[in-house]
């Protein structure tokens, strides 16, 4: 998020991120606070068709010495197979690139098969599974081929 965007206006993109980042994700549902301090680590976008919240992004910048950055599309249920998340993943490697990324990774709940079936179909392959420290939930890594 744009550091030069007015509170207000921050605080109500960063609520719509929120929201799809839940709605997507539910075992890892995040406070407002946290994903405060997650515009401070990565580049969040929300978007948009017209006024009607469709999606976010999330670009972890590149890290390590493969220099991967992960790149995360989510798109509510109800604008699925429209194109967004086409649009939404394309600028997010964008992005990645553009920070240097030479390899890009992304995560799926593995309970989200429609977001692994778009994964698959742009290239990523599994790269890990793996169920975080508390959780119940199965997680997997993909890397793009």
């Amino acid at each position: 998020m744009d550091g030069s965007l007015s509170e207000p206006l921050l605080a109500s993109l960063l609520a719509d991120w929120r929201h799809v980042h839940n709605v997507i994700v539910p075992p890892a549902a995040l406070s407002p606070g946290e994903v405060r301090e997650r515009a401070g680590r990565f580049l969040l976008e929300v978007a948009y068709a017209g006024d009607v919240l469709v999606g976010c992004t999330t670009v972890r910048p590149p890290e390590g010495e493969e220099a991967e950055a992960t790149v995360i599309a989510r798109v509510l249920p109800g604008h699925r197979r429209q194109g967004f998340g086409e649009r939404l993943h394309e600028r997010g490697l964008a992005l990645a690139r553009g920070l240097g990324a030479r390899t890009v990774g992304t995560v799926v709940l593995a309970a989200n098969t429609e977001g692994l079936r778009f994964a698959h179909a742009h290239g990523y392959v599994e790269s890990d599974r793996y169920v975080l420290p508390g959780g119940s939930a199965l997680w997997i890594d993909l890397r793009l081929a």
